[in-house]
């Protein structure tokens, strides 16, 4: 690590990670974050993530910041062991459980800013939504995530996100994609800006986009406000069908009810569910007319949502995409068998 000092102020700087401290009366540094930082990590061997993530979770604790980190458990491992007795400072989160479903990230972070971050309280995270092995689905809506985090918390707060892209196990295009969902990227003992960012209109780009057609036999239903009770018996024997336990049945039959009654709640006249069984996975999709306008659907947190159909659904499933164009919307469920 090195330090420049100049006068109060000191200017930090770990392979690439760039902070900015300044001293206070009796000596000790204060962290000068003031907004909100969304910054991607590209690191090729493990010496690269702990050179920058381990100075960079040091000095938050030492700034009396708020730290969490949210990463695979391989990735957990290398930096306690580097921490040491400092690891016990540190919120770490299972990566693999938390974002098996994606759409559940941001709600994880807006309750730890909420509950370690009160009053101006500086934060920071690390987290990994992307690793070597997600299936194409869960990269899609990882990628999607990692866009909308930079609408999901307002500019003016404290809060410095670092999230890792393993170079040397991931695809080029995943990489790519990294540098549209970033304002900053950090490779080796380089910081700069991505002149790939895309911001908002990314956002609005992606959450408008068609899914993959869905190929194979399907099961098909219609509903309306009139036979919306016929959905839950469908879905339960599709899945039942294909091998699906008890449990999921339930839960998919209870998803799909709830998505259904979401959309005449905003205004379908009808809709229709499809059923797609592959040899993985039990896909549910569930279309209406109806534009949503909100890409942050379902993954906002308040008793008002936590009654709608796509927050139950997050919950409830493996894997939830939501998209929605000019034709109308569509919501995948997945549950991988």
């Amino acid at each position: 690590m090195l330090i420049h000092r100049e006068g109060p102020e000191r200017q930090i700087l770990a392979a690439g990670t760039v902070g900015r401290f300044v001293a206070d009366p009796e000596g000790v540094a204060t962290s000068m974050t003031s907004a909100y930082r969304h910054e991607a990590l590209l690191w090729s061997e493990p010496e690269d993530f702990l050179a920058t993530t381990v100075p960079f979770i040091a000095d938050g604790l030492a700034a009396d910041e708020a730290v969490m980190v949210a990463v695979i458990r391989e990735r957990r491992h290398w930096l306690q062991e580097a921490l040491g007795a400092e690891a016990g400072d540190v919120l770490f989160v299972d990566m693999a459980e938390l974002g098996r479903n994606p759409a559940r990230i941001i709600p994880a972070w807006r309750a730890f800013l909420d509950d370690h971050s009160a009053q101006g309280r500086p934060a920071r995270g690390i987290g990994e939504p992307i690793w070597a092995g997600r299936r194409p689905e869960e990269v899609a809506e990882s990628q999607l995530h990692e866009s909308l985090l930079n609408v999901a918390v307002e500019p003016d707060t404290p809060f410095w996100l670092i999230c890792p892209y393993d170079v040397g196990r991931l695809d080029p295009p995943v990489i790519e994609e990294a540098y549209r969902s970033h304002p900053a990227v950090v490779t080796g003992a380089e910081y700069r800006g991505s002149h790939l960012y895309g911001g908002r209109a990314h956002v609005d780009l992606v959450f408008g986009s068609e899914l993959p057609e869905l190929r194979g036999r399907l099961d098909e239903i219609t509903f309306s406000s009139t036979d919306l009770h016929e959905l839950a018996p469908f879905v339960t024997r599709v899945a039942t069908a294909a091998g699906a336990k008890p449990d999921k049945c339930a839960d998919l039959a209870l998803a799909v009810q709830e998505l259904a009654a979401s959309s005449l709640q905003r205004g379908a006249r009808n809709g229709q569910v499809r059923i797609l069984t592959r040899g993985d996975a039990l896909i549910c999709e569930v279309k209406d007319e109806v534009v949503v306008h909100d890409p942050m659907t379902g993954r906002k947190a308040s008793p008002k949502t936590q009654r709608t159909g796509l927050w139950i659904a997050n919950q409830l499933c493996d894997l939830v995409q939501l998209r929605s164009t000019a034709a109308g919307t569509t919501v995948r469920v997945h549950h991988w068998l």
